[in-house]
């Protein structure tokens, strides 16, 4: 007997095997009795957003078509190159609107709506693989204590979350364990996520200064505290695999920002920060032994809100800037 987890595991697997066997057969027989192509039928029927953006993904990445299959190949090579935003933005929309128009033979002056609604689409798709070029840069980028530009960033950061109330003794120092670093020099716990997790931790402090010092005083409770810095660069690891892996892709689809930037991943992995102390505190640890425990079980939270179309994580500046 199967154990239970597995069955919906099987029925689902089994459901996917006959729908993209018949999926061909299925989009004939709606195409000749509504007269609209699958792309029209998904930007006219559903709302805007993650629903209507990963439907669309879905029918591009599966169409047989090859100018569909050429666009797809030409525009994931684009976003893989340092070329500029603005001409970026302006290829995705030319070339996927032009291409979809012609092959599918609709005529904008007829279907006056589809180009404006799949061009959003195609830009929220691109912008999003966009975004993880970018963040990927930055997170194969190792920390390097002899470039002037990472120093001051580590600098600032010390400077923002701590202010006057404490003067750092030199650059190698037990210091920096009061903001959460694990040892005396921050640079090698900075390993994993390069200076992905420091630029993070820098837009918190930057940017939600008084929530940042607030999670900072959190940690340093004496029971439930946490190592600030290191479950900031943890985080940084959670968001960066998210948005990798596509999970994300809810949360960024619905953002009212259709032109994404690092900005917008920071301002993401603020809101993981601020929810994660939340529920830390909640949790009541032990200790810090308990910290994979609880952060495993966060995640999995974070990933039931995002397997609903609808999540966006909005960033409440009147609750978070404490």
């Amino acid at each position: 007997m199967l154990p239970p987890a597995t069955e919906p595991k099987i029925i689902f697997r089994v459901f996917s095997f006959f729908y993209f066997l018949s999926r061909p057969l299925l989009k004939w027989f709606l195409h000749r009795f509504t007269n609209l192509c699958e792309l029209q039928r998904i930007c006219y029927g559903c709302p805007p957003g993650a629903t209507r953006t990963k439907k669309v993904q879905m029918s591009l990445e599966l169409s047989r078509r090859l100018p569909i299959k050429k666009l797809l190949h030409i525009l994931n090579e684009l976003v893989s190159n340092d070329v500029e935003d603005t001409f970026l933005r302006r290829e995705i929309q030319t070339r996927a609107v032009g291409t979809v128009l012609q092959v599918k033979k609709i005529n904008p002056k007829v279907h006056i709506d589809f180009p404006r609604s799949f061009g959003t689409c195609a830009e929220r798709i691109w912008g999003y693989k966009r975004l993880y070029f970018m963040v990927e840069k930055l997170r194969a980028t190792q920390y390097d204590s002899e470039e002037p530009e990472h120093e001051a960033k580590l600098m600032m950061l010390w400077k923002l979350l701590v202010g006057n109330e404490m003067q750092l003794t030199g650059r190698i120092t037990d210091q920096w364990q009061h903001i959460g670093f694990q040892g005396d020099d921050p640079s090698t716990d900075f390993r994993g996520m390069g200076v992905l997790g420091l630029d993070n931790l820098l837009f918190l402090a930057q940017n939600y200064n008084g929530t940042a010092r607030h999670l900072l005083s959190h940690s340093h409770h004496p029971k439930h505290g946490y190592f600030f810095a290191i479950v900031g660069i943890n985080l940084t690891s959670m968001a960066y695999h998210l948005l990798k892996s596509g999970s994300a892709r809810t949360h960024f689809y619905n953002h009212p920002q259709h032109h994404l930037t690092v900005d917008t991943f920071h301002q993401f992995y603020c809101y993981l920060f601020y929810e994660f102390d939340r529920y830390w505190v909640e949790c009541k640890p032990k200790n810090i032994m308990d910290f994979n425990h609880i952060q495993r079980r966060f995640e999995e939270n974070i990933m039931k809100l995002l397997a609903n179309d609808g999540c966006f994580f909005k960033m409440n500046l009147s609750v978070e800037d404490v």
